[in-house]
């Protein structure tokens, strides 16, 4: 089962908010050991912002199947104890700024003496060298400075601050990919090793295609079939002023598209600008306005032509997509949760107390 990939893999988590958690959340939903070690006031996250029983909804979203011990680390006597904890541990992830961890003499140097085994990864804002590496920063600076935020603009040009932390994420699944790269080639006969992640770069590494087409056209928007420019690729709003996503890239679909409709001559216009001097481009945002949300949903299930509704939130655990995959679920409590893995078969959604673990682990 997926849940037992990484069974007898014990993961050491230093991390706090968002990025880091979220990363050894999936990590322990794959069935690794997470121990969560947490400042006697706990990560900030479980008292921050919206709460749910006194904890805040940022911790209950991304720490549940870990284990949490609290103390002081700073104390000579609870660095004996975290050292002896690391002894048995094949993974330690931490996400403070530069200069940290070194002063808690929790650094990779100080730790390979006790494992040299170690896979050890810190996941950072702009990495582990240069003068950035000093500054604090969030989401938002990540995707500002990786040129991502400026693929997201309004039509005055303006960067949309978006309602997602994409950065964090991405930075979180760069963190599970390094760290499972890593475990692999220890498995195969290596050494663990220090691998330092920057979110920024992360972030910068998906910007590939974007980077050579401004070398190549001087375009800053990325591939034209995909940046909305087109007809066949593109958000259209229905009669109820909702919204409908059509990307019929490949001929076959713009066509099943097109005489589903009854409007075979638009086959030709195909990859046609989005202009108001295209009427055939006048003629579809028209039709999408005679047919309702639910309408346009049922047609998408009829017809295949890449058409999917632009979904609220709110949505999701109720639609067929997600109803049949079990992808959000109700845990114990009645409260909505979300799979870090589909293919999953149990999931436990215990969220740890704060220390809940200290007498299991004699901290």
């Amino acid at each position: 089962m997926i849940n037992n990939l990484l069974e007898g893999i014990r993961v050491i988590d230093f991390t706090n908010y968002l990025p880091g958690p979220f990363a050894t959340q999936r990590l322990a939903e794959l069935g690794a050991e997470v121990i969560k070690v947490e400042p006697l006031e706990g990560d900030p996250a479980r008292n921050a912002g919206l709460k749910r029983n006194g904890t805040g909804i940022v911790y209950l979203a991304n720490n549940r199947q870990k284990k949490s011990i609290s103390m002081d680390l700073k104390k000579v006597s609870t660095k004996k104890r975290i050292l002896e904890l690391i002894e048995t541990a094949d993974v330690l992830l931490e996400s403070f700024r530069p200069g940290v961890m070194e002063k808690l003499g929790l650094d990779y140097e100080s730790v390979k003496k006790h494992n040299p085994q170690i896979v050890y990864c810190s996941l950072r804002g702009y990495g582990e060298n240069g003068k950035w590496r000093k500054f604090g920063s969030h989401d938002l600076n990540y995707m500002a400075l990786s040129g991502m935020l400026a693929q997201l603009k309004d039509t005055n040009g303006k960067p949309i601050h978006p309602s997602i932390t994409l950065a964090d994420y991405f930075g979180s699944f760069a963190a599970c990919e390094r760290v499972l790269a890593a475990l692999l080639a220890k498995e195969r006969g290596g050494l663990g090793g220090y691998h330092c992640l920057s979110i920024t770069d992360v972030m910068a590494s998906m910007m590939g295609n974007h980077l050579i087409i401004q070398e190549e056209l001087g375009e800053e928007r990325g591939i034209s079939l995909l940046n909305g420019e087109i007809v066949s690729y593109s958000i259209y709003e229905t009669k109820d002023q909702r919204y409908m996503s059509l990307g019929a890239l490949e001929p076959k679909f713009w066509k099943n598209f097109c005489e589903a409709v009854n409007r075979p001559e638009w086959v030709c216009a195909h990859f046609t600008l989005k202009r108001e001097t295209n009427s055939i481009y006048n003629e579809i945002q028209a039709l999408f306005l005679t047919k309702s949300f639910l309408e346009w949903i049922e047609f998408s299930q009829e017809f295949d032509c890449c058409m999917a509704p632009v979904l609220e939130v709110g949505e999701l655990e109720q639609f067929p997509y997600f109803k049949e995959n079990e992808t959000i679920f109700r845990n114990t409590e009645g409260h909505v949760e979300v799979r870090m893995h589909t293919s999953s078969s149990r999931i436990e959604s215990k969220i740890p107390k704060l220390g809940e673990h200290n007498q299991a682990f004699k901290v």
